[in-house]
């Protein structure tokens, strides 16, 4: 019998099979790297005999119903070892052997790296440091709101422990008092181009564990009684549970175990050959994996939102937390995350009507949109508000929610010159771009109170990452309460038939394109509120009405904001016929009042109204 038929028997419950059981993922985690000629085998060898007494012993999932809410979770953030994952999803009968060996190559679902195309894999990882935190976020939502019964397991590697992500997760699991999530820490020695900080002291590893609150079993990661016997307890302490196994990266094959060098290689032709053989080479089989809990998840109300009307000035901050409290009236579903400045982000309002769906993720915003990502997978709609300078610092998570395909909605307030005299390190003058480089993003800047409103209970319903920027100061109101804002739209602010020139802004920028235009200045005022997707043929037309005259003024660096937006929008559409004078800022501002810093950056009401008389000749 050839290795690729499979025996569909279930194999004999108990620790003798579980031994079975890891052999059977080394081989097969061999066996598809060298299909490919590429993969981490080594890394997978070493987590071998913790994931199948997982498998067949602990985690209670069905995989012919991978959506059902009572399943378990398993986030392999160790994403590198995907043979193993994938392994072990042979070994459930989820995938044949036929699929297992399309691994890593074009076409197949089995990646180099773990994706939710994937119907039992949660989220992408393989960006490390970010399967622990991501973990979190699912426990939390188990906890609160949905009171959910299923355990979250997340397989860490010893590597990715250097990332400070995983302390944050770590801090906040520990704060919260999870103890509904296990982390199973493989302590191999070696990362990519040698040994790792703490190698195999994995004493230390617990004591910093142990820290941050969480209770910390060591074990011999390849001593089957040990890792049943860590696995068993982790469900039943009351406490975040970290199992630190100490394993040898390679396992199970002599030539390679604790060797330098290995990592990210496949064992190929003579030395395939004889890891096989000493590993065992029998032919592949299924074994049963325990049955979910039963459960099928709370009925959460999904009702139409009213929002505030608004007839006086209002920063568009308040109005964005005004909306979150009318959409978690209307929706049970809908939960809020902050990163410590909810009185800020006004986050807070949401806070005081539904405190049960609220999270203070405290100043980490990694965690915060880590645990967004994880609240998502369970079905919540999250919203995630901090100030918009200090997104960025967790920009990699945010990517890497685009490649989970994870539907995630981000707040960033006080950005912009216009905060005032906060200085430079908190404007965030390069959030439009960051956000806009994100894989199917939509990305939305509000002018007035009611204009927010309305753009949040849009993010409420859209796919993918959606990130809204919020001003800091009041704002007078553009729009009646109840005007439609279609995303990828545009509104026409101002017109008149004697207009010499197009003004495209947004937010801040857009009032001093009304002042300007109060004040005399012969201006056609479009609001570019849905910076992406942008309205580039709608604007076109009014560029076209206005003698090819466009002024673009965006209280941001001119990199990858609305002026890049636009251009790309026109180039697309193939129009070429007008004459541009982008107002950004370009020099590196101060502190000072908002007046003053708008006037300083070039792009306050007198810029605006010089630049259209310089267009008009």
């Amino acid at each position: 019998m050839s290795r690729g038929d499979a025996v569909e028997a279930s194999a004999p419950a108990g620790q003798e099979a579980w031994r079975e059981l890891a052999q059977q993922l080394r081989v097969d985690s061999v066996r598809c790297s060298d299909a490919v000629g590429s993969g981490h085998p080594t890394s997978s060898l070493s987590a071998a005999d913790l994931m199948a007494v997982l498998l067949a012993g602990h985690l209670r999932y069905n995989f012919e119903e991978p959506d059902y809410p009572g399943n378990d979770h398993l986030i392999f953030s160790k994403g590198h070892a995907s043979p193993l994952l994938y392994a072990m999803f042979r070994a459930a009968g989820a995938i044949d052997d036929e699929e297992l060996l399309t691994n890593r190559q074009f076409g197949s679902r089995l990646q180099g790296h773990p994706t939710p195309v994937i119907p039992w894999v949660d989220v992408a990882t393989g960006s490390l440091g970010q399967g622990l935190p991501i973990a979190v976020g699912l426990a939390m939502a188990a906890k609160r709101p949905l009171d959910a019964p299923f355990h979250t397991w997340c397989v860490v590697g010893d590597s990715e422990t250097a990332e400070g992500s995983v302390w944050e997760a770590f801090a906040r699991a520990g704060h919260e008092k999870l103890d509904n999530i296990t982390a199973i820490v493989d302590v191999n020695r070696l990362g990519q181009r040698g040994p790792t900080e703490l190698q195999w002291d994995t004493a230390a590893y617990a004591k910093r564990i142990e820290a941050f609150g969480w209770r910390a079993i060591v074990i011999d990661g390849h001593n089957i009684e040990e890792i049943d016997s860590a696995l068993t307890d982790a469900v039943a302490d009351g406490r975040p549970t970290a199992i630190v196994a100490r394993t040898v990266k390679g396992q199970g094959v002599s030539f390679i175990a604790d060797k330098d060098g290995w990592h990210g290689k496949a064992l190929a032709g003579e030395d395939k050959d004889k890891a096989l053989a000493e590993i065992g080479d029998n032919p592949s089989r299924t074994f049963p994996v325990p049955a979910p809990r039963k459960w099928k998840g709370p009925e959460l109300k999904t009702g139409k939102p009213e929002f505030k009307t608004y007839t006086d000035p209002v920063a568009t901050r308040k109005a964005y937390g005004e909306a979150l409290v009318a959409l978690g009236d209307a929706r049970e579903d809908v939960v809020v995350l902050d990163a410590e400045v909810s009185n800020s982000t006004h986050s807070e309002d949401f806070r005081a009507a539904h405190e049960d769906r609220f999270f203070e993720m405290y100043i980490a915003e990694q965690q915060m949109v880590a645990a967004a990502v994880g609240m998502q997978v369970v079905d919540l709609v999250p919203f995630s508000s901090t100030f918009a300078a200090f997104l960025t610092r967790a920009y990699d998570f945010i990517r890497m929610a685009a490649v989970s395909q994870a539907n995630i909605r981000l707040s960033g307030s006080h950005a912009g010159v216009s905060i005032g005299p906060d200085g430079p390190s908190q404007m965030a003058l390069e959030d439009l771009s960051m956000m806009r480089a994100v894989h199917g993003s939509t990305v939305l800047y509000p002018s007035d109170a009611n204009q927010a409103a309305q753009l949040v209970g849009a993010m409420a319903e859209l796919d993918g990452i959606s990130y809204m920027r919020t001003t800091r100061e009041k704002t007078a109101l553009l729009y009646p309460a109840g005007e439609q804002f279609p995303i990828g739209g545009s509104k026409v602010v101002r017109s008149s038939d004697g207009d010499v020139a197009t003004v495209v802004g947004a937010g801040i920028t857009l009032h001093e394109a009304v002042k300007a235009a109060d004040e005399g200045a012969k201006i056609r005022i479009v609001d570019a509120y849905s910076v992406k997707p942008i309205d580039g043929a709608g604007i076109a037309e009014s560029v076209k009405a206005t003698g090819g005259n466009l002024i673009v003024v965006e209280d941001h660096w001119p990199e990858g904001g609305i002026g890049d937006a636009l251009l790309a929008s026109f180039a697309e559409i193939g129009f070429t016929d007008f004459k541009l004078k982008h107002l950004a800022v370009r020099d590196m501002p101060t502190s000072g009042k908002p007046a003053e810093l708008l006037d300083a950056a070039g792009i306050s009401a007198k810029q605006i109204a010089e630049a259209a008389k310089g267009l008009a000749g």
